[in-house]
């Protein structure tokens, strides 16, 4: 079966998020009222798998693998079947 995957990583709130302060204070500079600004990352894609639950597997080894470092980043993982 094919599933539609989407795993969302982003920093963890200890960390700091060089991106998103700039932004932020780029905003301000454009008088927008923006306290905080969070960027994350997202990857979207189509997954082969025999079940959800294979599916749900496959995506937590690849985010802790490769799309997350365990030590500074949280991740999200959305699956859907096609």
């Amino acid at each position: 079966m094919i599933y539609t995957a989407k795993i969302e990583v982003s920093l963890r709130p200890e960390h700091r998020n060089p991106e998103g302060e700039t932004i932020a204070h780029l905003l301000k500079e454009l008088d927008y009222s923006v306290e905080k600004v969070n960027v994350s990352k997202i990857y979207k894609f189509d997954l082969q798998a025999s079940s959800m639950v294979e599916a749900k597997a496959k995506l937590e080894e690849m985010s802790e693998r490769l799309f997350a470092n365990p030590a500074r980043d949280n991740y999200v993982i959305s699956v859907v079947e096609q």
